[in-house]
């Protein structure tokens, strides 16, 4: 072969390299678009949603790092001098993790001169293990509370807009603490809820308030 011939031969093998990488870029383009705009690729789909899901609570909680979130040592609710306090017993919840079906308390919520004071007391839980709890605005036979109560609705999902209490079970099981707002919520957050730091959608127990 001469070597006129085997440039062209070179000069053939590039281009059609070259149409390769084209096509393949093409394929990936369109594959990108179809995952986009909810082609059929739904298990591409199902691990974006999973990864989303399993980085939203951390990035909540980072956000709501040096909130009003609870001090187990402050006036409890029931104790608010002046204040219109109710009061609700904790039951528990189907969506309850395993281990907690021994859990019980009280929940009281107190309205007066300083706004809304909260507290929690629950026994039953595992020790050293935290939990929040959050004011809800249906009752606890409606799936469980339904959502958060939120002062104004549709805003922030974080302190000072929702009522978040936030701690940590003792060696004996037991969790208390209070959170004060400088709102009153009047008669629209009904109940209140309880559940694992690390599982919010286990819901473990609801109390509804007994306006």
């Amino acid at each position: 072969m001469t070597s006129g011939e085997d440039g062209d031969g070179d000069a053939r093998s590039r281009r059609s390299r070259t149409r390769l990488a084209a096509c393949c870029a093409g394929l990936t383009a369109a594959a990108l678009l179809l995952s986009g705009c909810g082609g059929d690729s739904s298990d591409s789909a199902s691990a974006n949603a999973a990864a989303a899901d399993s980085s939203a609570p951390s990035a909540g909680m980072d956000d709501m790092e040096g909130m009003a979130m609870g001090d187990p040592s402050a006036t409890p609710a029931d104790k608010i001098p002046g204040a219109e306090v109710v009061k609700g017993a904790f039951e528990l919840l189907d969506t309850r993790p395993p281990g907690m079906d021994d859990v019980q308390g009280t929940a009281w919520l107190a309205q007066g001169p300083k706004g809304t004071t909260v507290t929690v007391s629950v026994t039953g839980l595992k020790p050293g293990e935290k939990y929040m709890s959050h004011l809800h605005g249906q009752p606890c036979a409606t799936k469980g509370g339904g959502e958060h109560f939120q002062f104004d609705k549709g805003g922030a999902t974080t302190p000072p807009n929702e009522v978040h209490l936030m701690f940590t079970a003792d060696k004996s099981g037991k969790g208390m603490t209070t959170v004060n707002n400088d709102r009153k919520t009047g008669k629209d957050a009904v109940a209140v809820v309880v559940h694992p730091m690390e599982a919010m959608d286990n819901r473990i127990a609801c109390a509804d308030f007994d306006f």
